[in-house]
Formats: structure tokens, sequence, C-alpha cells
């Protein structure tokens, strides 16, 4: 990842409310919270992390991806793409 670019510095700033967010769950698991609220707040952080990816497979798509084709090497990272969406779109 370039990590200059602003899209790594989204992807990180996602990724850190999410820690922070599975921290406020933790506590709220100790503190025998309601079980509902808990899950609403692992929905939160789910859709979080999700953000995340994508925003870090953006990113790989407009460097890596772009570069690969330059050089006639485009189909394994196509493929890779399509493994981790075939991962994204099982659930």
């Amino acid at each position: 990842m370039d990590h200059g670019s602003h899209d790594s510095h989204k992807a990180m700033a996602l990724l850190k409310t999410a820690r922070g967010q599975i921290e406020g769950v933790l506590k709220m698991v100790e503190e025998d919270r309601y079980c509902i609220d808990v899950s609403k707040q692992v929905l939160a952080t789910i859709a979080l992390l999700r953000k995340a990816n994508l925003v870090i497979l953006k990113q790989h798509m407009d460097t890596c991806v772009k570069d690969a084709i330059r050089t006639d090497k485009g189909a394994e990272k196509i493929d890779e793409i399509s493994m981790i969406l075939e991962k994204y779109l099982e659930r």
C-alpha cells in the first residue's frame, strides 16, 4: 500500500475507528449490557471493516493492478481480486 496516499489515510482512519468500536463492545460485554445493544455495535463495526476493505481494494486496483496491466502481468492481479470478491460475496 502506498502510505502517502489519501486512500491509505482513509483506510487507517476507518480501521482505527473500528478498533475503538471493538474496545467499546468489549466493555459492553464486560458490563453485561443488553445483548441487542451489543449486537448493534458489532454490526456497526462490521460495516466499518467492510468499508475499510473496499477502500483498500480500490487503492490496490488504482496502483498495483494498473501497474501489472501495463507490464502484461494483470491476469494474476485480476485472479487475486476475483478470489477476494468470491470471499466477500460468500456471506
